[in-house]
């Protein structure tokens, strides 16, 4: 079976702020967008109701990766929001285990909403995880 039919069994995102690479990511959640719609029902008009759209929301995006180098990389990022909120632009890849791209999606207005760091707790040793979750305001491509 060719690598192009493949869908990808073995996936991991990369995320790039303004270019900025944060590093891969094993688990990404929260890709989506909702339409909201507003019901008008047209006087004299019996057969349907309008559905109208008024707002597109979108959801925050949760990544989250075994514990790296590039957590530093993250807490800078983080760190930065406290001396002013600047909104950069955003991009995550999934990305097959050869490095080829499968999907790529373009976020605008950027930023970290929260960070959770591995529990270190020897009595339960497990792989030490960290989570990041990000808001946006939309796709751009």
């Amino acid at each position: 079976m060719s690598s192009d039919l493949d869908p990808g069994s073995t996936i991991f995102f990369t995320l790039t702020i303004d270019g900025q690479s944060l590093g891969a990511f094993n688990g990404c959640e929260g890709l989506a967008s909702t339409v909201e719609v507003e019901q008008y029902r047209e006087g004299g008009n019996n057969g349907f109701v309008w559905h109208l759209p008024t707002r597109v929301t979108f959801s925050t995006i949760r990544l989250t990766r075994p514990l790296t180098p590039e957590t530093s990389k993250v807490a800078a990022w983080i760190s930065s929001v406290t001396t002013g909120v600047t909104r950069p632009t955003a991009q995550i890849s999934a990305l097959r285990a050869d490095g080829s791209e499968v999907a790529r999606w373009g976020l605008i207005d950027v930023l970290p909403v929260s960070w959770q760091g591995p529990s270190l707790d020897p009595a339960n040793p497990s792989v030490a995880t960290e989570v990041l979750e990000i808001a946006h305001h939309g796709f751009t491509d």
